[in-house]
């Protein structure tokens, strides 16, 4: 059975706090059974303090969107272009930096939804080629992405606190 079409829209300033929220939920729910406690709070205090969150959504190069079942908030994704780009950086490239689906939604096909989503973005913009990191622990991810035609190109390092660990760097031309 088909699910249901997801919408996405631009997270706005005054959606900010929203976004905080959203993220932290979701970035806890798939990560911190698998992590050090001190090291992961400390991560989680850095990476998802509202500040630092309004700085990213300030940068011209990168979006913040929301996806959305009906009226439901059912995760959140970002995209990176241009010196926003985490690695590469290069004017035919995008970065999917985030991707998150909140648990009760997962498994459902939403996940292939936002990245059809995210390839129409980029085409959109004459990119030709989408990248990720994704950390190589996470086999779910890396099942799903590769899936969907990613392919492992490199790794980079990943800090959670004081614990380095790696992500798999995956593309796909678009």
């Amino acid at each position: 059975m088909k699910p249901a079409a997801l919408t996405f829209e631009e997270v706005q300033k005054d959606q900010l706090h929203l976004l905080t929220q959203v993220a932290k939920n979701t970035f806890i729910a798939a990560f911190e059974t698998q992590n050090n406690p001190e090291d992961f709070h400390s991560y989680i205090s850095e990476a998802f303090a509202p500040e630092r969150l309004q700085r990213e959504w300030s940068n011209k190069h990168s979006t913040f969107y929301f996806c959305k079942l009906q009226k439901t908030l059912i995760g959140y994704f970002k995209t990176n272009i241009a010196n926003a780009q985490t690695e590469f950086r290069e004017k035919m490239g995008m970065e999917l930096e985030r991707i998150y689906v909140l648990s009760d939604y997962q498994n459902q096909g939403f996940g292939k939804q936002i990245l059809d989503y995210v390839v129409q973005l980029a085409n959109g913009m004459g990119k030709s080629y989408l990248w990720l990191g994704v950390w190589q622990e996470n086999p779910r991810a890396l099942s799903f992405y590769e899936a969907y035609g990613f392919q492992k190109i490199g790794t980079h390092p990943y800090d959670i606190g004081k614990d380095r660990q790696t992500d798999w760097l995956l593309r796909k031309n678009i």
